[in-house]
C-alpha cells in the first residue's frame, strides 16, 4: 500500500525536492493533498500530474474563478484556515510542513493533533511556541523527522548514539555571500546583493535570512527543541562547502560528522521513508570530490543576528517568538527597500526589549505574542526608530 503524502508548501524548494522524490518512487508514495500559497499555474501543473484528493490555496486574495473548486478530481479549497484541514486526511502518514513562516504553526498543530508524522522544515513553528509543542508531542502519537539539512544530519547521528558520550552538537553554515566581505561595507548591500545565497536556491526570506545568519539563529533554537540540549551545548561553525551539515562532538574529544552533496533531496527522502531507510543511491557524492574543507567560528560582529537569537532562545518564554516575528517583518521591509540590511538585527533587538518576556501555556498566548511583535516591528520602522547595530 502506497503511503500518503501531503506538502504544505509545494512550490518552494523543500516542496520540489519532495515532489522529486515522489516521481522517483510511484510505487512508494502517493500525493494525497498539497498546498501553495497564491501560485496558481503551479498549483494546476501539480494537480495534473500527480492528481491529489485536495488542494488548499492559502493566499486570501487570489482570483478564485481561475481554477474554480476542481482540477479533474482534485477538490480546490482557498484560504490559510484550510491548511488545518488538508492534513488531517485519513490515508497521509506523512505531512511535510515546507511553508516558510508562522503561518506553519496551526497547520502542524493540526497535524500533530491528527497523529500523522511531520517532516518539519517549517523552523517557525518550534521556534514561535517550543514549549506548547513538546507538550502536544507527549500526548500524541505524532513525531518530528526534521528536513532542514542540518538537523535532519543531526537526527541521524544522534539515533545511534548513547546519550551518555555526547558532549555537543554543531550546526554547519556556509557563512552567506558576505562572509568576507568588510564589515563597514554591510550597510551598503543591495538586495540583490544578499539574495545570491552561494550555495543553496531557496526563497528570498531564507536566503535573507541566511546572509545575516539569522537562518541559523533559529536553527539553534529549533535544534534546543528538536533535541534537547541546552543552548550552551549548540555550536554554529561557519562551512563555505556546506558538504558537512552536522557534526556531533563526544565526551573523549572526537567528532561525528554526516555529509553529503548540498542538495535537499537528502533529508527529504530520509524524512519520508523513516524509520525504514531509503532504498537507493539519491546521487553519488564520494569523498575524492569533497575537495578542501573549511571550518570557521562565526564573527558575530558581522553576524550579530546570530548572538540575538543565542540571546532569545537563553530567555525562553516568549522570546524566541518575538525574535522569530519581528524578524519576518524586518526582512519583508528589507525587501521592500524600506531598511537597510544591517537594521534586521537592530530592529528585532528593539522589539525584543520593548515587550516584557512572559510564558504562555497555550497557543493563543505565543500566538499573541506574535501578534505584538509585529505590530511593533512595523511601528519601528514606521517611524524611523531603527539605528545601526
Amino acid at each position: 500500500m502506497k503511503r500518503g503524502v501531503s506538502i504544505l508548501g509545494a512550490s518552494g524548494s523543500v516542496g520540489e525536492s519532495t515532489l522529486k522524490i515522489l516521481r522517483q518512487f510511484p510505487e512508494e508514495f502517493r500525493l494525497v493533498s498539497f498546498s501553495v500559497h497564491s501560485n496558481l499555474q503551479k498549483a494546476e501543473s501539480i494537480a495534473k500530474e500527480f492528481q491529489p484528493d485536495i488542494l488548499c490555496i492559502s493566499s486570501e486574495t487570489v482570483d478564485r474563478t481561475v481554477l474554480g473548486n476542481k482540477i479533474g478530481n482534485t477538490k480546490v479549497l482557498y484560504g490559510s484556515k484550510n491548511l488545518e484541514e488538508i492534513v488531517q486526511e485519513p490515508e497521509i502518514e506523512t505531512v511535510v510542513t515546507a511553508v516558510v513562516g508562522a503561518s506553519g504553526i496551526r497547520p502542524t498543530v493540526a497535524a500533530i493533533r491528527a497523529g500523522k508524522k511531520i517532516g518539519i522544515a517549517n523552523k517557525e513553528t518550534l521556534v514561535s511556541c517550543g514549549p506548547y509543542i513538546k507538550t502536544l508531542l507527549e500526548n500524541s502519537k505524532s513525531y518530528l523527522v526534521p528536513v532542514d539539512s542540518e538537523h535532519n544530519a543531526l537526527f541521524q547521528l544522534l539515533e545511534n548514539m548513547k546519550k551518555d558520550s555526547l558532549e555537543r552538537i554543531v550546526l554547519t553554515a556556509s557563512g552567506g555571500p558576505f562572509r568576507k566581505l568588510p564589515v563597514e561595507d554591510l550597510p551598503k548591500v543591495t538586495i540583490e546583493q544578499a539574495l545570491k545565497h552561494p550555495t543553496w536556491n531557496m526563497g528570498p526570506k531564507i536566503t535573507i535570512d541566511s546572509a545575516g545568519m539569522i537562518n541559523k539563529g533559529l536553527e539553534v533554537i529549533e535544534a534546543h527543541f528538536l533535541f534537547g540540549f541546552s543552548y550552551d551545548k549548540i555550536g554554529v561553525v561557519i562551512h563555505p562547502q556546506s558538504v558537512a551539515h552536522g557534526l556531533v562532538e563526544t565526551k573523549d574529544g572526537a567528532s561525528f560528522v554526516y555529509a553529503s552533496y548540498p542538495d535537499m533531496i537528502f533529508p527529504v527522502a530520509h524524512s519520508l521513508y523513516y524509520p525504514k531507510i531509503v532504498p537507493k543511491v539519491l546521487r553519488s557524492h564520494p569523498a575524492t570530490s569533497w575537495g578542501n574543507l573549511e571550518f570557521l567560528e562565526p564573527d558575530l560582529e558581522r553576524y550579530p543576528g546570530l548572538a540575538l537569537a543565542y540571546e532569545a532562545g537563553r530567555a525562553g518564554g516568549i522570546s524566541p517568538s518575538i525574535f522569530n516575528a519581528s524578524n519576518e517583518v524586518a526582512v519583508e521591509l528589507f525587501l521592500q527597500g524600506k531598511i537597510l540590511f544591517t537594521e534586521i538585527p537592530s530592529l528585532i533587538r528593539n522589539v525584543l526589549e520593548k515587550i516584557p518576556n512572559t510564558f504562555p501555556v497555550d497557543l493563543e498566548g505565543y500566538e499573541e505574542a506574535d501578534r505584538k511583535a509585529r505590530e511593533l516591528a512595523f511601528h519601528f520602522s514606521k517611524d524611523k526608530v531603527v539605528h545601526l547595530c
